[in-house]
């Protein structure tokens, strides 16, 4: 099987899967009252004033059955119900905070995956000496240490004491929003850092790199514990192989055998882990981005949960979804890229 035929078959395996997950989800809602379940439905403001009519209207007290097709219906039409909370539609609320998550993860995500080979790589060819024990105490304690109090303690440092920069995306959002409003500021992309750039601000470009500082660190530190482990663990199993030997005995120099032989073939478990890793931030980072009070989808969800918001809790549940079952997509054709034997089996 070639790999255009691998990818091929991956993605019609997505067709059944989020299946599954509207089924799942739809499962879920079925323990909820119709009543609170019409806000899923809502389209306007207005309809909240009438939910009776919405249970009606949408045959929420009609068989099962129904129900789903109802659901599934207005699911695949991008419905996902208004937030009681937010006061605006809930894809909305979501497409406007996603690019907040966006930046921290993706700028995150380079020096999570990079520091985490490197040093993982430094520990195993360097097993059982100082820096594979420092490579070890940084991963417990980036593992057990919750990353809420990683935050707490930052901004006190930084942010209280120092007075270095402010939790949130901006210093000022006010001002932005009303330059926003009076066309003094243009919303290109969504994404700030390229659109302070684009606007030619640079004051406001250099004042979001300052917001994003501290969860990064929060975010390398926590996660790339993992990542150390795993590729130490890999690479430890790599350098033990036979042809890791005959490489040695055929006279090729230490750099080769380790960086050109034995972690390529020790990166598969990494690409694992870094897709999942990836997905998972891109989904929310639900307990950094409240701790910084930055306006991303985790902290969007988490705010609304605690307000029993439905229509967000099962909007944000279906996109984390959607954003895991992509992520494991590209991991599966980056398998099949690396290792032919994985489209060929």
């Amino acid at each position: 099987m070639g790999l255009r035929e691998y990818i091929i078959r991956r993605l019609l395996l997505l067709i059944p899967t989020m299946l599954g997950v509207v089924v799942l989800i739809f499962a879920v809602l079925q323990m909820i009252p119709p009543e609170l379940r019409a806000v899923i439905y809502v389209t306007n403001p207005r309809q909240l004033q009438d939910i009776p009519n919405i249970v009606r209207e949408y045959g929420l007290d009609r068989p099962v059955w129904e129900q789903f097709i109802t659901y599934l219906t207005e699911v695949l039409h991008g419905n996902f119900g208004y937030s009681v909370y937010y006061r605006q539609p809930v894809l909305e609320g979501l497409l406007r905070r996603f690019p907040a998550t966006v930046e921290i993860a993706l700028l995150s995500s380079p020096f999570i995956i990079f520091f985490g080979i490197w040093l993982g790589t430094t520990a195993a060819v360097h097993r059982d000496k100082i820096p594979d024990h420092v490579s070890r105490v940084m991963s417990i304690v980036g593992t057990s240490l919750p990353s809420f109090l990683l935050g707490i303690v930052l901004i006190a440092i930084f942010v209280a004491q120092l007075r270095l920069t402010t939790v949130g995306r901006v210093t000022n959002i006010g001002t932005l929003l009303l330059r926003i409003k009076n066309g003094t500021y243009h919303e290109f992309t969504g994404f700030l850092l390229i659109d302070s750039l684009l606007n030619g601000d640079f004051l406001l470009f250099v004042d979001v790199v300052k917001h994003l500082i501290l969860p990064m660190i929060v975010l390398v530190f926590i996660q790339s514990a993992t990542m150390v482990r795993v590729t130490r663990s890999s690479m430890l199993e790599a350098l033990g192989k036979t042809y890791i030997v005959a490489a040695r005995a055929k006279g090729l120099s230490k750099k080769e055998v380790i960086y050109k032989h034995a972690r390529r073939n020790a990166l598969i478990p990494v690409i694992t882990i870094s897709g999942l890793l990836v997905g998972g931030m891109l989904g929310g980072l639900i307990i950094t981005e409240t701790v910084f009070n930055f306006p991303g989808v985790g902290s969007y969800a988490a705010q609304a949960a605690q307000s029993f918001d439905v229509s967000v809790v099962t909007a944000y549940a279906m996109f984390s979804a959607i954003i895991f079952v992509l992520a494991n997509l590209i991991v599966d054709i980056l398998y099949a890229y690396i290792d032919p034997r994985i489209r060929l089996g």
